[in-house]
């Protein structure tokens, strides 16, 4: 038969805070020898219902004390239990719970999940209960799932992935975080790692016993050909034109022309919202305005900038230097020119659109579209000769609007997407892309490293060999995983030394 205090505890009657804590020390042992954390998961304000997480050891014995049952729910099943502050066995709240036994969890420990009423009241009262509790302590961020890629349940690219997936904007976005996450990213590095390992294993082993003749004929030649593959595939997954990292953090789109064409009206359009200052005012804008967009379901940073002209004024002067700038690192450019400038000559627009882009060179590198803006002031036949003129012509794909009355919108706006669509792809067709920084950067270290393999292997194996271990090592950080015993695996796995 359990203690009297149990019994207090299990029949909702209010034990002494002195009994309740000689019970927790009982039942968790001394506070600090355990590690287990707690977290609000779900986002933070009034909100229908909120979920609280554990993790650790001591996750069975806090549910116990929350629910004051000794039974636990069974695994991975939602159950209606009432949530009691332990030291009082005050009802807190009334809620479900589950529980996830390790290693079935999200982080590879014993987990449970409160999910209760998102009130302020009810949140903190369940936390604060939970850390009063020896041996819990609420976690830093990103620790649930630092712990399950410590515990094998995430590799260190899909991490990344989810952590994308959290911060997705938009669809494209959001796919190309669920692929990361499902894990096609890491498992195309992991067999890239394998393939080096198994190289490296067949030098190593080539150096150490080739003079004892138990070795298969054309290991190094094998070893060659598996490198010189590996080669070519991490030079095509490098020139990607950086379609994954533009996904993820969105394409720089700049707005630019000259003075009161029609700029900020439409960033203020593309924005639906308004943004920017819109004035009859030549040179109202002289610093670079910015809004974040979605258009087509691709991230979009819009600028707006200031009118490219030739000013006295020092502070317009400084806006045209700054959105020169802005334009040399643009992704794609909207060219915005006003329609009615180029009626009757239209054969003067090139010349217009030379004094928008860099170095006035149409045939510039970055993608552009050009906007012969307020349309709605044009007559119909003045329209056709406009659009006939840019068809001709080598200008950029080009589209009449008119930001007072919207017209021509949807034109624009499938010119835009097709060309984010080009740059950024479909993150759902082909191989998985490069979303991160620090993958390009190991990636080229890993090439890099490749090359001296190349120029070591005719001179000093052992030195090509410590090419490849560099390689294989920028891989594994990309990974997560570096072991050097796997080396050894191989060895004794593809030969028969001595037998």
């Amino acid at each position: 038969m359990w203690p009297g205090t149990w019994r207090k505890v299990f029949a909702g009657l209010s034990p002494t805070p002195r009994a309740a804590l000689r019970l927790s020390k009982r039942l968790y042992g001394p506070a600090g020898r355990r590690d287990t954390i707690f977290a609000l998961s779900s986002g933070h304000g009034k909100c229908g219902v909120a979920v609280i997480r554990t993790s650790g050891p001591a996750s069975g014995a806090a549910l116990r004390s929350l629910t004051g049952q000794w039974e636990l729910p069974p695994p991975r099943a939602v159950t209606l239990r009432r949530i009691r502050d332990p030291s009082s066995a005050e009802t807190l709240d009334r809620g479900l719970v589950v529980w996830f036994p390790g290693p079935h969890s999200f982080t590879g420990e014993d987990c449970s999940e409160l999910h209760v009423h998102g009130g302020p009241a009810v949140v903190s009262g369940v936390l604060q209960a939970l850390g009063r509790l020896p041996g819990l302590r609420p976690a830093d961020s990103g620790e649930f799932t630092k712990r399950a890629f410590q515990n094998g349940k995430l590799g260190l690219t899909e991490v990344e992935g989810l952590g994308d997936l959290i911060h997705a904007e938009t669809e494209a976005q959001r796919r190309q975080a669920l692929r990361q996450m499902a894990g096609e990213l890491g498992r195309l590095y992991e067999r890239w790692s394998e393939e080096l390992t198994k190289a490296l294993a067949h030098m190593e082993a080539f150096i150490d016993f080739s003079e004892d003749d138990n070795l298969e004929e054309g290991v190094l030649v094998q070893a060659d050909a598996a490198v010189q593959t590996l080669e070519e595939e991490v030079k095509g997954h490098l020139q990607d034109g950086r379609r994954g990292e533009r996904l993820r953090g969105g394409v720089h789109v700049v707005i630019a022309g000259p003075t009161n064409a029609g700029k900020s009206s439409l960033l203020n359009l593309l924005s639906q919202r308004p943004v920017a200052i819109v004035s009859p005012v030549a040179g109202t804008t002289r610093d670079v305005v910015e809004s974040a967009v979605n258009i087509g379901g691709y991230p979009v940073l819009l600028s707006d900038t200031a009118g490219l002209r030739v000013t006295e004024d020092a502070v317009e002067q400084e806006g045209v230097s700054r959105a020169r700038e802005r334009l040399l690192q643009a992704d794609v450019v909207l060219a915005v020119l006003p329609a009615g400038d180029f009626v009757p000559e239209p054969c003067c627009i090139a010349e217009a659109l030379r004094a928008v882009l860099p170095h006035g060179d149409l045939a510039w590198r970055v993608p552009c579209v050009l906007v012969l803006n307020k349309a709605d002031l044009l007559e119909e036949g003045h329209r056709e000769i406009l659009l006939g003129a840019c068809q001709k012509g080598v200008l950029p794909p080009t589209c009449l609007l008119s930001c007072k009355s919207g017209e021509g919108i949807d034109r624009l706006l499938s010119l835009l997407r097709a060309q984010l669509e080009q740059m950024c792809g479909n993150p759902l067709a082909g191989s998985p892309s490069l979303t991160q920084a620090r993958h390009r950067l190991h990636l080229t270290s890993c090439l890099a490293s490749l090359g001296r393999y190349h120029s070591y292997k005719s001179l000093d194996l052992v030195l090509a060999a410590e090419e490849l271990r560099l390689a294989r090592r920028h891989l594994g950080k990309i990974t997560g995983r570096i072991n050097a015993e796997e080396i050894l695996d191989i060895i004794f796995r593809d030969f028969c030394v001595g037998k």
